[in-house]
């Protein structure tokens, strides 16, 4: 098999345009490249100045290039007899045919492969498939990106570390993929075809540590054989050593792993204060800036409190992201450092991790829904299986319906068909809970925190002590968990996957099932499905009707203030139901009739089946149906319970989105106050909770979060210690924040024609000064809108790229690496670019503050809590407001320095921070950075004379 790897760069980035440049690597049989052929081609039209910004082929690098017919005599014997391969082939597998046809040639009718297919398969857990991105994971050099003679040879590279990949796989995974493409006609089938012949030709077949069970090659075996950290007869470790001796030899440890190890004072200050806590059954609020070291400071003491006492400390977060950071870089390390064996395990919710068993029977059953798509999904995650130990979607680069086809073979509890399961002992989801089971720490999230707690603590083992980093975020998390929060998908998805057609979903399946096997039980068992099919229908379509006149009740203007692009949003009054609410409840009640019948009948008839052990094959399918069932259950309470309206500490509330309308609407249910549930369910409960964060003090005080996390009455029995770390950076020479006090203010979430004049203006001015690198959030999607074009334009001429978050789309990480990677950009951010964005270094040297990050205070969530205070003669603004207003610009101030070589300067626009009483609150909150106010044009070369004191230009 000889492959032509082509690759073309063109005037136009979509399928129109010309070629302006050819590159052509050959890799023959033997696997080696044998020529890469490379030529500029002269255009009929000039050059796109964005196309020279890409690429950097000039009018003039192609003013004396071959034209077309010359270049294509040089280019069609080379792809005689070969297979086309292309990063992304269908755009230059496209220009090929119409460069083809204009010179008189007859179409290309090889095969074609298509390198992203490779690598999703090959290296499923690689973050991006980006060419650039891909060279520099592998290290092949890549020296001129987007020329096309160097994309043509390193995506051969790329190529070849494919296949050096599929020759090192299990024979069994190379059949499961020949089969799973073998069932559509497409080139990847006839590729994985003559892969299997030419692999089973071989004596010596690679196999590694892997396990074979069941047709699927693993990386896990079974955990059973998973054993405790410690002998359990052996002594305590730590029987005779104080924490002071453990701190000695651990930093020892620390100095000879890390030689370039400082210790830090708010670190120890920071170990010493979460151990007495834990030692002295108190609860801490402890605040650690940026660049303390805080996961060290908390896991340092929980080992050791967690080892001497024998009792599991848990540690929770609020992103996964976090999760996945303790696990990749701080536990490695700790289990170098720390002076006896110890575990710290990792156990997310159900959700993240993979059923085999829905596995097995998807990729059995061919059950996909697009099959282009979920082919390559599966045939990515029979790799990813023999690589995975943890079986968690985290690990998983899924693109497109991804996200779908996980849904689908995700382990969830309602259809767990425990230790009868045949993949019980290889089950990730189980062999996560027996790891924590056996654990000295267990790392978890606050959702999964929460869910426990519902659930009457069965999801994770027990624990009397637990740290809750990202603290900050404890109290909304609480609010979603404890109330309910439902979406018009959730309820039409979980339908459908029941029944979607005669032929579609689980049911029509297991009939099926039932007529081929043709016992009389079997014929009843049919009767019953049938009759289920109209009161399936009858609930979608009562529920689409509700949904529709829920939708009709929400105020049509889409002021964006409330939430982001085009949110509408309606709270509702227990007191005050809209007019015709009745007719809407009888919507309800039809809907509630109709899904107990479906309940009824489905759970007797699951029920039936299990007792006759015999429907072995339609067992597993039994399992996901009566699953279906639980969830129509649950949705069936949720809807009764908002549309009740019946809780006055309850806020309701309905979203949507003006776009997609009823399909996008949503019911929110949340305690307006969870103090007291927060009291009740933890701190009386616990024997000591450790909270921390960067951002619970606000002036230097800890009030506000003592007061709605329901701290009041420990504080008062001296069961709370509060800390606030000094800092390790030196924010004085660090950091400038600039406020330009002539700056036009706002009203609303829309700037006047002044205001984006001038803020672009600004920005731009800004921006050139340094060299793009800079962050800029905003309070409103609305704001970034206006502001997005005109800065575009505005810097174009400097080659500073503008990215904004909604507008380019892809993900947010996806833009933050995309900024990171490109040398001058500015990137807009809004709500979720406040926090949690880890940009250290040069990358990042400016951060602008459009406005102070404000609750908007109509939303309903907000309105509620400003009542309650209001009741409580208190105001609002000053006890709620102003305190979560701050926390935010704490947040958005902490992306700027990262680490102790930072160096970088803050503008905030929004000149209430000077002239308000308020304003003071949110200055003497950050961490000492210099502060200096000017006239706006005073502003830019104030930052050059400061940024050249630096030695940054």
């Amino acid at each position: 098999m000889k492959f032509a790897v082509l690759d073309f760069e063109t005037t136009g980035t979509q399928s129109v345009g010309e070629i302006i440049q050819v590159g052509l690597a050959i890799i023959e049989e033997d696997r080696s490249i044998s020529r890469v052929y490379g030529s500029y081609v002269k255009p009929g039209t000039p050059i796109p100045p964005f196309i020279t910004g890409l690429t950097g082929i000039t009018d003039s690098d192609v003013q004396d290039a071959p034209e077309l017919d010359e270049m294509m005599m040089e280019l069609v014997p080379l792809l005689d007899d070969v297979v086309l391969v292309g990063h992304n082939v269908a755009f230059d597998f496209h220009f090929l045919q119409n460069a083809l046809d204009r010179c008189g040639y007859l179409p290309f009718q090889g095969r074609i492969l298509d390198t992203i297919d490779f690598l999703k398969i090959c290296f499923p857990s690689l973050t991006s498939y980006q060419l650039g991105a891909v060279s520099t994971h592998f290290g092949i050099t890549h020296d001129r990106p987007h020329q096309a003679d160097s994309d043509a040879e390193a995506t051969a590279r790329v190529l070849l570390k494919c296949l050096e990949e599929l020759y090192s796989l299990p024979l069994l995974t190379i059949q499961r993929l020949s089969e799973l493409f073998g069932g559509e006609d497409s080139d990847l089938g006839w590729y994985f075809d003559g892969l299997l012949h030419e692999r089973e030709q071989e004596t010596f077949q690679p196999e590694g540590e892997l396990t074979f069970y069941r047709q699927l090659a693993l990386a896990v075996g079974d955990w059973a054989e998973l054993a405790p950290p410690r002998e359990e007869n052996a002594s305590n470790p730590l029987a005779a050593l104080s924490f002071n001796d453990y701190m000695d030899e651990v930093m020892k440890r620390l100095k000879a792993a890390l030689p370039h190890y400082e210790s830090r004072e708010a670190q120890e200050i920071m170990i010493q204060e979460v151990m007495t806590a834990l030692s002295e059954d108190k609860h801490l609020l402890i605040e650690a800036g940026t660049g303390t070291g805080k996961s060290l400071g908390y896991l340092l003491p929980a080992i050791y409190q967690s080892v001497k006492t024998d009792q599991k400390v848990m540690v929770s977060t609020h992103t996964i992201n976090l999760q996945d950071q303790l696990r990749e870089r701080d536990i490695p390390l700790l289990t170098q450092v720390v002076p006896f064996p110890f575990k710290a395990a990792i156990f997310k919710g159900r959700g993240h991790y993979l059923c085999l068993r829905k596995f097995e029977h998807k990729i059995n059953k061919r059950d996909f829904t697009s099959p282009r798509e979920d082919t390559l999904t599966a045939a990515q995650m029979i790799v990813w299986l023999t690589q995975s130990e943890s079986g968690d979607d985290e690990e998983l680069n899924l693109g497109g319906r991804g996200g779908d086809f996980w849904e689908t073979v995700a382990s969830d509890t309602d259809s767990c068909l425990g230790r009868a399961c045949p993949w019980f002992r290889k089950c990730y989801y189980h062999r996560a809970k027996h790891e924590a089971g056996i654990a000295d720490v267990v790392v978890t999230n606050h959702s999964k925190l929460f869910a426990d707690v519902k659930a009457g603590h069965q999801l994770l083992p027990a624990y009397e002590h637990l740290v809750i980093d990202e603290a900050h975020h404890l109290e909304d998390v609480a609010g979603k968990h404890l109330g309910m929060h439902m979406k018009h998908f959730t309820v039409s998805h979980t339908l459908s996957r029941l029944y979607k057609d005669s032929r579609n979903g689980q049911l029509p399946v297991l009939r099926q099932m039932l007529q081929s096997g043709g016992s009389e039980q079997a014929a009843e068992w049919s009767g019953v499905i049938d009759r289920l099919y109209p009161d399936l229908l009858t609930v979608k379509e009562t529920w689409d009707q509700l949904s529709d006149r829920l939708f009709s009740l929400l105020p049509e203007r889409s002021d964006a203030s409330a939430g982001e692009a085009g949110q509408l949003v309606l709270r509702l009054l227990p007191g005050k139901r809209p007019e015709a609410w009745e007719e809407l409840a009888a919507l309800e009640n039809t809907m509630n009739l109709a899904l107990s019948e479906i309940i009824r009948k489905g759970d007797k008839m699951i029920s039936e089946m299990r007792d006759q052990e015999s429907q072995s094959s339609s067992d597993s399918l039994a399992t996901d149906i009566s699953g279906l069932f639980k969830d129509l259950a649950a949705i069936r309470e949720q809807v009764r319970f908002f549309m009740g309206l019946n809780d006055e500490n309850v806020v309701y509330w309905l979203e949507a989105n003006g776009n997609y309308r009823s399909k996008s609407l949503q019911m929110y249910a949340v305690p307006v106050d969870v103090s007291s549930q927060l009291k009740e369910l933890f701190f009386d409960k616990k024997k000591s909770i450790v909270l921390t964060s960067a951002t619970l003090s606000v002036d230097k005080s800890f009030q506000f979060m003592i007061d709605n996390l329901g701290l009041g009455e420990a504080s008062d029995q001296g069961r709370l210690m509060t800390a606030l770390l000094p800092s390790p950076f030196r924010y004085r020479e660090q950091a400038l924040l600039v406020i330009p006090r002539d700056f036009p203010s706002v009203k609303g979430s829309i700037g006047d024609a002044r205001f984006v004049n001038m803020l672009v203006q600004s920005l731009a001015d800004a921006a050139i000064t340094t060299r793009g690198r800079m962050l800029v959030l905003f309070t409103s999607y609305k704001m970034l809108r206006q502001v997005y074009d005109p800065l575009k334009e505005a810097l174009a001429s400097q080659e500073i790229a503008v990215l904004g978050q909604g507008v380019e789309g892809g993900s947010r990480s996806k833009l933050i690496r995309r900024f990171q990677d490109s040398s001058a950009s500015v990137l807009l951010g809004t709500s979720s670019f406040w926090e949690g964005v880890d940009i250290p270094g040069e990358a990042l040297t400016c951060l602008a503050i459009v406005r102070l990050p404000f609750q908007p205070p109509n939303h309903p969530l907000a309105e509620a809590k400003a009542e309650l205070l209001q009741a409580q003669k208190k105001n609002p603004f000053m006890k709620l407001s102003v305190p979560q207003a701050v926390i935010r610009f704490k947040q958005g101030f902490g992306r700027l320095v990262r680490t102790a070589q930072d160096k970088g300067i803050v503008i905030v626009y929004d000149t209430r921070v000077i002239e308000s009483y308020y304003g003071k609150y949110f200055l003497y909150s950050l961490p000492g950075p210099k502060m200096e106010h000017m006239l706006t044009e005073q502003m830019v070369p104030r930052i050059a004379e400061w940024l050249e004191e630096g030695g940054i230009s």
